[in-house]
């Protein structure tokens, strides 16, 4: 009986080794690589080096704050945080917190709420003078906000609005914030009308197929409505400062101006301990929805 061996072998093919020209490239890959790596840490760093520093400055003391600009303190601390905590008003800064929530919540979901209908009835109706209103609502993203800063202050106090937090989350539940609207409208009009015709078709009506049908779908567009007007209101100093004059009442970004003293030395670390504590929920907020916040503002449509 014949052996495995006795039959003849099919030489097995030498891999050749690479050109100089092969080698020449590769070398020129790996150094373009690393040299655009290396640019954009470099990059990354210079620009989050404030907020790292920040983060550090808030465990020094004063004297280390201005006299070095390495972020890593010679001997950490929490008493920024103790004393910025318990702040020079008769309240804690937890107060400022929650006064905060009770401005972004409100206003956050409203505007996602109000916003979806009126791009949804833009998107996908057909009403007399739809053009012209359409027209009006992208003229208003044209307009600063000074020209309508006197106009609304006369009508919230007519209202009897003034010192509560109405004049600053009411006008998000009548899609007061065009761009939010355009930009789901954007959006709607990348998504094909055949689900909701076959919606329809099965028995649905408007609030049905927009509720179970559009809504999941716009799910990217309107967390990044969200997370926008989150981070937005958060960050609002003026608007506050307009309508509110109760010390309770105040957000934390009027909060943060009460450490501030013109007249006396303040404590920079109290102030830069509660700045990171303000900043967080934004961040915490934006790394959880980052997926979505991406997806929303780069997708243009339906995933097939």
């Amino acid at each position: 009986m014949a052996s495995i061996s006795d039959f003849p072998q099919t030489p097995t093919p030498r891999s050749e080794p690479p050109s100089a020209l092969e080698l020449k490239l590769r070398r020129r890959t790996r150094v373009s690589s690393t040299i655009r790596y290396t640019l954009l840490i470099v990059v990354g760093l210079i620009m989050i080096y404030p907020l790292i520093w920040l983060i550090g400055a808030s465990f020094k003391s004063n004297s280390e704050i201005f006299s070095s600009p390495w972020f890593w303190p010679k001997e950490p601390s929490l008493q920024g945080y103790v004393e910025g905590w318990k702040t020079s008003t008769p309240y804690t800064f937890a107060t400022f917190f929650i006064n905060s929530m009770q401005i972004v919540i409100p206003k956050v979901i409203g505007t996602a709420i109000s916003c979806t209908l009126v791009a949804y009835g833009f998107a996908r109706f057909e009403f007399p003078g739809k053009k012209i209103l359409f027209t009006i609502l992208i003229a208003t993203l044209l307009l600063p906000d000074v020209v309508t800063r006197i106009p609304q202050y006369l009508l919230f106090r007519e209202l009897g609005w003034l010192d509560t937090y109405l004049p600053l989350f009411a006008p998000a539940w009548l899609a007061g914030d065009a761009f939010f609207v355009f930009m789901i409208i954007q959006f709607l009009r990348a998504i094909p009308r055949e689900m909701e015709e076959a919606a329809r078709v099965d028995g649905a009506n408007t609030a049905q197929t927009l509720l179970f049908i559009v809504v999941p779908i716009l799910r990217p567009a309107i967390i990044s409505v969200c997370l926008f007007q989150f981070m937005w209101t958060m960050n609002d100093f003026l608007g506050p400062l307009i309508y509110i004059s109760t010390v309770e009442k105040y957000p934390v970004s009027l909060a943060l101006k009460l450490s501030i003293d013109a007249t006396e030395a303040f404590n920079w670390n109290s102030i830069l301990a509660m700045t990171v504590l303000a900043l967080t929920p934004s961040l915490v907020v934006f790394f959880m929805a980052q997926k979505s916040f991406i997806e929303g503002i780069s997708s243009g449509g339906v995933k097939g």
